[in-house]
């Protein structure tokens, strides 16, 4: 199946060119121009942090050896904590390939597009909303690719758990371009698909009005359903990827009401006790 993501060297050298253009596009004095340099500037950011969670998924700080162990303690922890087996879950699936197919292809291909599409629709839409979402993105996807740092192999390639890799067995998967096992295919934990939709679905039912929001509640869901399907992830990839989603929440939250309590520079202290002059 075709590669539909970008790689980190194209991700970061679109992020290098639309910084540029944001740079010399802000020289211009012209309102409408000026408009456009924010544009630009926001998706080289958001470009640049694809571009690392492409590159951080190369590597690691421990040995890939200690993946399968890692996975296999993961496995177990699941069945002392009594959630359900991903293997029934995905069980259901594999007589019908229309499915599983279905669900490589979720997998593989909407993710990015999806919160790239959600923070266009805020950036154009709901300004005042769309920092503290995009903070939380990167936020989340910081704490993710240091977690990730330690490999851990998804069940797909965990022997003795009946876990199928759907995407192998259908021609599907990307990792068929590498020729081999590398380290992004032991970045497992969190799920970051999971985060993302998770993210996605608060920020649409958070900020529209319209009664079709609470439909955003099914995409998280569904990603959640298509990552065990796919035998990507553990049910534990995606508890911890929620709480990530959680405390990256909260982090944005305190880092906006310090900015919020910063005095206004702009104000200025009299020499008289208890009053304060604004300059003219």
């Amino acid at each position: 199946m075709p590669h539909f993501m970008l790689s980190w060297l194209q991700a970061v050298v679109i992020a290098g060119c639309l910084a540029a253009a944001a740079a010399a596009i802000r020289l211009s004095r012209a309102r409408l121009m000026a408009v456009w340099g924010g544009v630009a500037w926001e998706a080289a950011l958001l470009f640049g942090l694809y571009g690392l969670w492409q590159f951080a998924g190369s590597f690691t700080v421990m040995s890939t050896a200690g993946a399968l162990p890692r996975a296999r303690w993961l496995w177990h922890a699941e069945r002392v904590l009594h959630l359900p087996s991903e293997a029934a879950v995905q069980r259901p699936f594999l007589p019908h390939p229309l499915l599983a197919q279905a669900a490589n292809l979720y997998y593989d291909i909407l993710h990015f597009p999806i919160l790239i599409g959600c923070l266009i629709w805020l950036y154009a839409r709901h300004r005042d909303r769309y920092r503290p979402v995009r903070t939380t993105v990167a936020l989340f996807t910081g704490a993710s690719l240091g977690i990730q740092l330690i490999p851990v192999a998804p069940p797909r390639l965990l022997p003795g758990t009946g876990m199928v890799d759907t995407a192998a067995a259908y021609g599907q998967s990307v990792y068929a371009w590498h020729g081999g096992l590398d380290a992004d295919q032991f970045s497992a934990m969190p799920s970051v698909h999971v985060g993302w939709a998770l993210i996605v679905a608060i920020a649409v039912i958070g900020v529209s009005r319209r009664r079709w929001r609470w439909l955003a509640a099914a995409y998280p869901l569904l990603t959640m359903l298509a990552v065990v399907v796919t035998a990507n992830h553990f049910w534990l990839d995606e508890i911890a990827a929620a709480l990530l989603v959680v405390l990256a929440l909260a982090a944005q939250r305190a880092g906006r009401r310090l900015q919020d309590r910063k005095p206004d520079e702009s104000l200025q202290v009299s020499s008289v006790p208890g009053e304060m002059s604004v300059p003219s």
